[in-house]
C-alpha cells in the first residue's frame, strides 16, 4: 500500500485530548513520562477501532472481517473508519474522536510512516493497545505494540520473480508503484531490483514508474502513456500497488500487445483477467488476516496480555496465484491466517 505525502503535524492533539480520558492513577517512567496504568477488560468491554489512511480498495475486506470478529470474539465494538483522507492531521484526528467515545484498542494503517510512531506512543501513553496494521513504521521501529503487515518487499521480489517466468527468463519489465517517498515503496523498489539482478543481465528493469496509486484514473493513464511510448519494448509489466494492478490489466487486454503482467491483490478485474490468461500471475496480501488476527491480539492484550518482544514485526503473508489456484488460493490464506492467530497465542503473547 502507498499513500502520498502528508502534513506530519497534529498528532499533539491525539496527547492533548486522549489526556483528559486517562485514568487517575499513573505511574511514571525512567524518562519521566506519566502513563496511564493499564485496565484490564472483558471481551465485552474492549472497543475496537480499525483505522486505515483513507478509502482504499485494499482496506474494504476489514469491514467484513471486523463485523465477523465482533461475534466471533464476543467483543463489545469494532468499527472501522476510513475518513482520515490520507492525511496524517486528520487521521490523528479521527483516533482522538475514537477515543473520546470510548474506544479503547487500535488497529491503525499509519498514513505517514515517518512519524506515526509519534501517534502510536500517544495512544499508548493512556494504557491503550495499538497494533500497526498493513504497513509498519519507517526506520525499522514499531512503537505500535506490533505490526501486521505484508512483507512488501518479500512480496514484491515474488511478483519480480513471476514476471520473469513469465516473460521465459528474459527481456525488458517495467514496474508500476505507489508514492515515491512511501518508505514500503522503496522497499518494492529494492525487491524488484533483486529479483531482475539475480538474472545475470537476462532481464532489464526498463523503468519504475511510482507515484501511480492515487486513484484508477491516475493508474489508467500512466498505464496508457506507457504502452504508447513503449509498448512495444516491453515484454512484462510487474505491478506491486492496486490501481497500477488493475490499469495494467485492463491496458494491455485493450491494447492486444504481448506483455505479460503481474498484478497485485484480487481485484475482480485481476481474476478475470488470470482466468482468460490475459494475466499471466498475482500476489495476494492478506488484508482479511490483518484485521482478524489483529483484532484478535488486541482483544488478548486489552484483557491483560503483553507481547513478549513490544513492536515485533510479523509477515502477514503473501501468495503468487497463477491460472492453476485461481479458484483454490483462498485456502491458503485461510491456512496462514489461522497460523498467525496460534503464533500470537504460542509465539507472540504472553498472558498469565
Amino acid at each position: 500500500m502507498n499513500q502520498p505525502p502528508l502534513v506530519r503535524l497534529g498528532w499533539l492533539a491525539v496527547a492533548l485530548v486522549l489526556a483528559a480520558t486517562a485514568t487517575a492513577g499513573c505511574t511514571r517512567k525512567s524518562d519521566g513520562t506519566a502513563k496511564a496504568d493499564t485496565p484490564t477488560r472483558t471481551p465485552d468491554q474492549v472497543k475496537i477501532a480499525l483505522v486505515p489512511g483513507g478509502a482504499h480498495p485494499y482496506f474494504q475486506p476489514w469491514k467484513d472481517a471486523s463485523a465477523k470478529a465482533k461475534s466471533d470474539l464476543g467483543i463489545g465494538d469494532v468499527t472501522f473508519n476510513e475518513t482520515s483522507d490520507w492525511d496524517q492531521t486528520k487521521q490523528n484526528d479521527v483516533l482522538k474522536s475514537l477515543a473520546a467515545q470510548g474506544y479503547n484498542a487500535f488497529g491503525v494503517f499509519g498514513v505517514s510512516p515517518e512519524n506515526i510512531n509519534a501517534t502510536f506512543e500517544d495512544l499508548k501513553r493512556q494504557g491503550v493497545p495499538v497494533a500497526s496494521l498493513a504497513s509498519c513504521p519507517s526506520g525499522g521501529v514499531d512503537k505500535a505494540d506490533f505490526c501486521l503487515s505484508t512483507d512488501v518487499q518479500m512480496a514484491a521480489y515474488k511478483a519480480a520473480q513471476a514476471a520473469i517466468k513469465a516473460v521465459g527468463g528474459k527481456g525488458n519489465l517495467v514496474h508500476l508503484t505507489g508514492n515515491k517517498v512511501d518508505s514500503n515503496t522503496q522497499r518494492r523498489i529494492a525487491g524488484v531490483q533483486k529479483a531482475v539482478d539475480e538474472t545475470g543481465g537476462k532481464v532489464k528493469l526498463l523503468q519504475t514508474v511510482t507515484d501511480v496509486d492515487k486513484d484508477l484514473q491516475t493508474a489508467q493513464k500512466a498505464v496508457a502513456d506507457l504502452l504508447a511510448a513503449k509498448g512495444d519494448q516491453i515484454q512484462g509489466i510487474v505491478n506491486t500497488a492496486y490501481n497500477p494492478a488493475v490499469a495494467s490489466a485492463q491496458g494491455v487486454k485493450q491494447s492486444k500487445l504481448p506483455v505479460k503482467v503481474v498484478a497485485i491483490d484480487d481485484d475482480k478485474t485481476i481474476l478475470a483477467g488470470i482466468r482468460d490468461g490475459s494475466v499471466a500471475a498475482t500476489v495476494l496480501q492478506n488484508p482479511v488476516g490483518q484485521a482478524s488476527v489483529g483484532s484478535y491480539a488486541l482483544m488478548k492484550l486489552a484483557g491483560g496480555c503483553t507481547m513478549r518482544q513490544p513492536g515485533v514485526i510479523i509477515d502477514s503473508g503473501s501468495f503468487v496465484v497463477t491460472k492453476d489456484a485461481v479458484g483454490t488460493y483462498d485456502t491458503d490464506r485461510q491456512a496462514k491466517t489461522d497460523e498467525l492467530k496460534k503464533a500470537f497465542d504460542s509465539q507472540y503473547l504472553s498472558c498469565k
